[in-house]
């Protein structure tokens, strides 16, 4: 008697039409024309909620981080002042413009810009004017720092470019915001960045880690018998969930998994030691409260390995059995991208743990290498003019929710008709 389960008792099917999605050719214009990457500049990153990082880069009063919004040409620092209150401001000074703060990340109670020395408060206000007396009508209260609209959601902290965003962040968010609500994010206060600049348009790049459909063909030495096998041999996904703009898609694992014979390090690394899979960076059983949470492998399949969720436009948190990591994708033009992945970890308190973190980072940094570097690749392909259109899968639903909403606001003429 075979007792092997069939696909269509693990994974879900026709999810494009469930989401209310057409399921013809979609164009690649979006790809690379630099009209379209002017709307998306003005009408989409100029309008909606873009996360910069958590509450815990900055871990006290007085810290603060720079950032460089390139899709914004703007440069911003992101502070926590000594009401441990967080602001963004535009890292601007209001004499001739130049950027105040230097240093990527710190402590600090003022900031001096280096080219007149007009001094200002960590929380933005207008503290000196070296030969003040020598200006005309200068008003000190209108000069400080200025704010950019900031909000935080579960420790993450948002901005907005629009002086009064047309609508709130938990509006944004909706019913992504909601199903999220009282997240437990283990090991946030510890990180390794991932950071690169490369040759492909900012959606190349987020559709490169919205989808599994590659994995047998990208990552066969890597994870291709991680998340696929005999039953599911093109890694089709589990489930699907969208809010508005906002979507996750649970992630078919093999759990039959073992590292193979000859991955003697592998073998020793995961010896008594259950992270839930090999992209795991912290024991199972230290994540408890974070894999009983209803959002996490909602449909509670005993075959999960990835939730990958993607808060519109550009920001993907991917929760497994031990952990989370997260991906920012900020376009710089049509065909060039600074790409972030952040990955937390624990401190390892034993040798074997060290060992095995040491092994997820290698195995990760090989992972991100085999994509990212698809993606030059596939952005050459796209502009070539080959084809106008491309093909997807009902796999790659995250791609077509993504392109979808992407062309409703950058055609939208308000926000509200954006998110309608």
């Amino acid at each position: 008697m075979n007792d092997m389960p069939k696909i269509t008792d693990i994974c879900a099917s026709d999810i494009t039409r469930m989401a209310g999605l057409d399921t013809g050719p979609v164009p690649s214009y979006p790809y690379y024309s630099p009209e379209y990457f002017e709307l998306e500049r003005e009408n989409l990153f100029k309008r909606a909620w873009l996360t910069i990082g958590r509450v815990e880069q900055l871990p006290e009063p007085g810290s603060f981080v720079t950032k460089n919004i390139e899709i914004w040409n703007a440069p911003i620092v992101v502070t926590r002042d000594s009401k441990d209150h967080i602001q963004a401001f535009y890292n601007v000074c209001a004499h001739r413009g130049n950027q105040v703060v230097l240093e990527a990340k710190g402590k600090a109670a003022r900031f001096s810009c280096g080219y007149h020395g007009w001094t200002y408060r960590n929380d933005g206000g207008l503290l000196g004017i070296p030969d003040e007396a020598n200006f005309f009508s200068v008003n000190k209260k209108t000069c400080g720092l200025r704010p950019i609209a900031t909000a935080v959601w579960e420790g993450w902290i948002f901005i907005n470019h629009q002086p009064e965003p047309e609508v709130s962040l938990e509006t944004y968010l909706g019913g992504f915001g909601q199903a999220f609500t009282n997240m437990v994010w283990g090991n946030a206060t510890k990180s390794i960045l991932f950071e690169a600049h490369l040759n492909a348009n900012w959606k190349v790049i987020a559709d490169a880690f919205a989808e599994t459909y590659h994995i047998p063909c990208i990552h066969p030495a890597t994870i291709g018998s991680t998340f696929a096998n005999r039953v599911n041999p093109f890694s089709r996904p589990i489930s699907a969930e969208f809010w508005g703009p906002h979507r996750q898609v649970s992630t078919f694992g093999n759990p039959d998994y073992a590292p193979p014979t000859h991955a003697r390090v592998e073998q020793m690394a995961y010896a008594n030691i259950d992270t839930g899979n090999v992209l795991g960076a912290a024991q199972k059983g230290a994540m408890e409260a974070f894999l009983a949470h209803p959002a996490v492998n909602p449909s509670r399949s005993q075959h999960w390995a990835v939730d990958v969720t993607w808060a519109f436009p550009n920001f993907q948190i991917d929760l497994s059995p031990g952990g989370f990591w997260s991906h920012r994708f900020w376009p710089v033009s049509p065909n060039s991208t600074r790409w972030e992945a952040e990955f937390h970890i624990p401190d390892a308190t034993t040798a074997r743990e060290r060992l095995q973190q040491e092994l997820y980072v290698a195995r990760i940094a090989e992972i991100l290498l085999e994509d990212v570097t698809n993606t030059e690749r596939t952005q050459r392909g796209i502009e070539s003019g080959a084809f106008p259109f491309m093909q997807l899968q009902d796999g790659e639903v995250m791609i077509r929710h993504s392109l979808h909403h992407v062309d409703k606001w950058v055609k939208a003429r308000t926000v509200a008709e954006a998110l309608a």
